[in-house]
């Protein structure tokens, strides 16, 4: 493994202790959420679940629950789409998509009208769904591309996607499929929406766990080089970048809440996920299926607050 020189690796934190006591406070909030049932296949996931890994950049991983329990990551996919288009097409993808903050639901449509079919950020769905086509002209089996990605990132060559959830979410895609002509009228979208929205069900159908997540963005926190596989995923420049737009448009229209609660960069998704970077430290992941009003997860959110409280590690991002 390949250990970053400018790292606090000298430094012992007791994980396992804080996540013990976020698990202990936790089983209160059960049942205060709801899990995303405008999909049908997620409708049916038990909600009182929960699972919390923490992946350090000296190579240590810590864990509490469901943490090995995979999941439908939903949104959190849309970060690594993401990275593989600024690979692509680097700042040429500033074009189609802004890097503003949307403060709109993560599927409306509202702002498009006015502002000529470019979407807010790369992290709603109108802006993932532009990623999505530059990687579909790019790509002849994009499922492949990403899983390869993430597989890679993980080392487990047996990650997937979940048929049964793509064809769930293809299924009932009306709001998206709406989103992506409504687009391609302003000529920011190259591809048959169709083709477009088959791929990126598939994308959000990918299967993780906590502690693949965690891993998977470890290079997020390392100034773009993957610990694992030793690869410059992006520079320390990109990788910077992408963390800032994490911190303000990565958890839908709560993003500056959850800049202001947990004062970290991360990405949520309606399968109940969120994976966060603490720069220079490591990254965190936390899984629990019940949502908020805003499409969190209830108590993910709640998690990843105490963690910072426990920890102090958001002051410290900040500051680094």
């Amino acid at each position: 493994m390949n250990f970053p020189p400018n790292t606090l690796l000298n430094m012992s934190y007791p994980v396992e202790q804080w996540l013990t006591t976020i698990e202990t406070e936790i089983q209160a909030l059960f049942g205060k959420g709801r899990v995303a049932d405008y999909i049908p296949e997620l409708a049916g996931v038990p909600p009182r679940q929960f699972g919390m890994a923490v992946a350090m950049i000296d190579g240590t991983h810590h864990s509490v629950g469901d943490a090995h329990v995979p999941f439908s990551i939903q949104s959190i996919s849309k970060l690594f789409t993401f990275v593989l288009a600024l690979k692509l097409v680097g700042d040429d993808i500033w074009q189609r998509v802004g890097r503003e903050p949307s403060g709109k639901a993560f599927n409306s449509l509202v702002q498009l009208e006015s502002e000529r079919g470019v979407p807010r950020n790369p992290f709603i769905n109108a802006g993932a769904l532009v990623v999505t086509d530059i990687l579909t002209s790019r790509y002849a089996h994009l499922d492949l591309a990403l899983l390869n990605f993430l597989r890679r990132l993980t080392d487990a060559p047996d990650l997937n996607w979940d048929v049964a959830v793509a064809r769930s979410e293809r299924d009932t895609s009306y709001r998206n499929m709406a989103i992506a002509y409504f687009m391609k009228s302003f000529d920011n979208f190259a591809n048959a929406p169709e083709t477009v929205l088959d791929n990126y069900c598939r994308q959000c159908a990918t299967e993780m766990t906590c502690a693949q997540l965690a891993q998977a963005a470890m290079f997020l926190a390392n100034d773009g080089l993957d610990i694992g596989s030793g690869d410059q995923v992006l520079s320390r420049e990109a990788a910077r970048r992408v963390n800032a737009l994490l911190l303000t448009c990565g958890a839908y229209d709560a993003a500056g809440d959850y800049a202001y609660r947990i004062g970290l960069p991360l990405k949520t998704g309606v399968g109940g996920g969120i994976v966060a970077v603490v720069p220079n430290i490591g990254t965190v992941s936390v899984w629990s299926p019940e949502l908020d009003a805003k499409g969190n997860s209830l108590i993910g959110g709640y998690a990843l607050e105490r963690l910072m409280q426990l920890s102090g590690w958001g002051q410290m991002s900040l500051t680094m």
